[in-house]
């Protein structure tokens, strides 16, 4: 990470905790110093506080759009509430706060204040306890409340850093000469990004094939992993290679036009799910849907638009169901 990258980091956290930006001068200690004044500020927040700040809205009614819980919260509305109680911004929408922070590779490693994000797009999200526990406001006609964590989050995010910056080894000494002064910092040296950055390598995940591609690109285009392992299971059996009858190539069966138009090798795996996710990408954005994403997917954005739904293709019908089943399959395996 370079020294830019860094004060970006910087800039980042003094902004989600509602601090101005740092004086801007020159030098190892100054930066060092202005880093420290963000962490000394930022210690005070932990999952603890967050799980405490929810838990003071425990009993408050569920209302859809709602902020205040003097009349009712709905479930982004809590976190948003219970973090900005601690003096952290969130987004007010679950699909937005579910893009904040960075991200956990899955439930096991989740720990108490990440935020668990549910649906594909997101439409719930709520605070872990931990112990395979949550803290949401569930739905019209019931309350805040802690309740299991009933399915496998499709996001799980960590707005507080879990590892404190040891300042020492930021100091001046650290920094020059072979520090950020070579391009980056030095080895065993901390970087204010260096938590986000591990989090957001992908994890290896055994029993599904090209894992890490699909979470890359899950990554880059806001989707659900699953969903793109699901319709490469359902597509071609994860078979790089595969040719149907029709034309369709790869491990996301695109048809070679489609591929030109993506400016794709659709026999390349790495090209080809980049280029699927951001086929379902655009499907999202533009019908809204899961269920019409995927039937785009396999019948084209034309053919439900002319339909006004998935349309009546013997083919099509069959393919989406398939892709949910495979979703699901893969969630049970731990993969979402």
């Amino acid at each position: 990470m370079t020294v830019y990258e860094t004060q970006a980091r910087v800039a980042e956290i003094r902004s989600r905790i509602g601090l101005g930006a740092p004086a801007a001068t020159g030098g190892g200690d100054a930066f060092a110093a202005a880093l420290q004044s963000t962490m000394d500020t930022q210690r005070a927040v932990t999952g603890a506080t967050v799980v405490e700040a929810a838990k003071k809205y425990l009993g408050t009614p569920y209302v859809f759009g709602g902020t205040n819980p003097e009349s009712g919260l709905d479930c982004s509305g809590l976190v948003q509430r219970a973090y900005a109680d601690l003096g952290v911004k969130l987004p007010r929408v679950a699909k937005d706060q579910a893009r904040e922070g960075t991200a956990v590779a899955d439930l096991a490693h989740a720990r108490p204040g990440d935020l668990l994000a549910f649906g594909s797009p997101v439409d719930h999200v709520a605070i872990y306890v931990g112990d395979n526990r949550m803290i949401a406001a569930p739905h019209a006609g019931d309350v805040v409340k802690i309740q299991p964590v009933y399915e496998t989050p499709s996001a799980i995010r960590r707005i507080v850093p879990t590892a404190s910056l040891d300042p020492q080894s930021l100091s001046g000494a650290a920094l020059a000469g072979g520090g950020l002064a070579g391009g980056g910092l030095r080895a065993g040296a901390l970087s204010a990004g260096s938590v986000a950055a591990a989090a957001l390598r992908p994890a290896a995940l055994t029993g599904v094939p090209y894992a890490d591609l699909f979470q890359q690109a899950g990554a880059r285009y806001g989707l659900a992993p699953a969903l793109l392992a699901a319709v490469a299971k359902v597509e071609s059996g994860y078979n790089p290679a595969a040719v149907s009858g029709a034309g369709a190539q790869g491990l996301m069966q695109l048809m070679p036009a489609t591929a030109r138009g993506l400016g794709v090798d659709a026999l390349d795996p790495a090209q080809a799910v980049d280029g699927a996710a951001r086929m379902l990408s655009s499907n999202l954005e533009r019908f809204g849907s899961l269920d019409l994403a995927i039937a785009a997917y396999n019948a084209g954005g034309g053919a439900v638009s002319r339909y006004g739904g998935i349309p009546p293709f013997a083919q099509t019908q069959a393919y989406v169901p398939k892709v949910k089943a495979a979703m699901e399959q893969l969630a049970g395996r731990g993969f979402a």
